[in-house]
């Protein structure tokens, strides 16, 4: 997918850090450490971490529900620190939507406005466009308890919307929706932000949302940024062991590098000579980690190739998916090929071949 491209800065933080206090005598805990990022004009980030990594804190900060220990936030420039929420031009998603129960939905899209002190024509005018833009047509007079939970969170995103924010925050907003529902809220959303262009921070544990709405990742981990790129660059070629484990499925299986000749290493894996493209600088006779993603690998009837033990197979439809076992190491095995019309069965042998050239090799520490 090509990337747009974003050429202003609209947010910086710099140096961020917030700090709570420990339980007991443990003292100060650092739910942010130091967190240098510059978010584009038009851009869609997305800060992605497991619980306790600091992304859900990052969000409050940049909304000012959190001051900062040290550090700064800036907008368009502006030194936006120590304002509050109201002051900053963001609007944020809710998780829970946090609509208005006695209001219409007509009511709850206007209130920001009325705050604003609108004329009640112009409060009108933009009301009835936020609520067509999200399909909400027809509805203004319904009670937040009368809608379905996707319609809620349409509510949600015209209220959001109609403030003409300069950033729009997410605070994991699809995650109290089915499946389905999900994934269509998704599509939405992600084509929403394009034909808009605002810049929106969108905070998730979830990989699949991540990779599909956003320009950039931003994985988190323990407070700190572990690697910042877009969906291609941090599935393809995680920068760490953290990264590669949080994002998808991957087997790991460390490695010596024997050779490193024109951004290549030459090594073996599972009884077997490879080149491997490199992505970051190693030297000769280093232990590295081949990555080795499930959809690279595939079984064939070839005694030339390395022999596995299929300890399970499963028929999920659009997908087989294998557990093989060679020497007490297990490798996770995705066929994808519709062509396929055998599924290996259980507790026989069959050779593992991969793509050497997908194959992302990490450092062993």
């Amino acid at each position: 997918m090509k990337q747009k491209q974003h050429d202003e800065v609209r947010l910086k933080l710099i140096d961020l850090v917030k700090e709570f206090p420990g339980r007991g005598s443990s003292g100060m805990v650092r739910a942010v450490d130091e967190i240098n990022l510059d978010i584009m004009s038009g851009e869609f980030l997305t800060l992605l971490g497991p619980s306790g990594c600091g992304k859900t804190t990052t969000l409050r900060l940049i909304a000012g529900f959190e001051s900062p220990s040290s550090g700064q936030i800036l907008l368009s420039g502006q030194d936006i620190t120590p304002q509050p929420p109201n002051k900053r031009d963001m609007a944020l998603v809710f998780q829970n939507y946090a609509l208005f129960p006695h209001m219409s939905v007509y009511d709850n899209v206007a209130y920001g406005l009325q705050t604003r002190r609108m004329s009640r024509a112009n409060i009108k005018a933009k009301v009835d466009n936020s609520l067509g833009l999200m399909g909400l047509d027809g509805l203004g007079d319904r009670r937040p308890n009368q809608l379905s939970g996707g319609q809620q969170q349409r509510v949600a995103l015209a209220r959001s919307l109609v403030v003409e924010p300069r950033i729009l925050l997410f605070d994991e907003p699809l995650s109290n929706l089915d499946a389905k529902l999900c994934v269509q809220m998704r599509s939405e959303i992600h084509s929403l932000q394009r034909r808009l262009n605002i810049t929106s921070i969108y905070v998730t544990h979830d990989q699949i949302e991540a990779m599909a709405l956003s320009d950039r990742v931003v994985v988190m981990n323990k407070g700190e940024i572990e690697q910042i790129g877009s969906p291609e660059q941090i599935y393809r070629y995680p920068a760490t062991l953290f990264v590669a484990d949080f994002i998808g499925r991957a087997n790991f299986l460390p490695v010596q590098i024997d050779e490193v000749k024109d951004s290549e290493a030459y090594l073996d894996i599972l009884g077997q000579r490879y080149q491997i493209p490199l992505h970051f600088d190693y030297q000769s006779g280093q232990d590295v980690v081949a990555m080795l993603r499930p959809e690279i690998l595939s079984l064939r009837e070839d005694e030339t190739l390395t022999q596995v033990h299929i300890d399970q197979a499963m028929y999920l439809g659009s997908e087989v998916e294998y557990i093989v076992s060679i020497d007490e190491q297990q490798f996770v095995v995705v066929e994808q090929d519709p062509r396929l019309q055998k599924i290996y069965a259980e507790g026989n042998m069959i050779g593992l071949d991969f793509v050497a050239e997908a194959v992302h090799l990490l450092p062993a520490d």
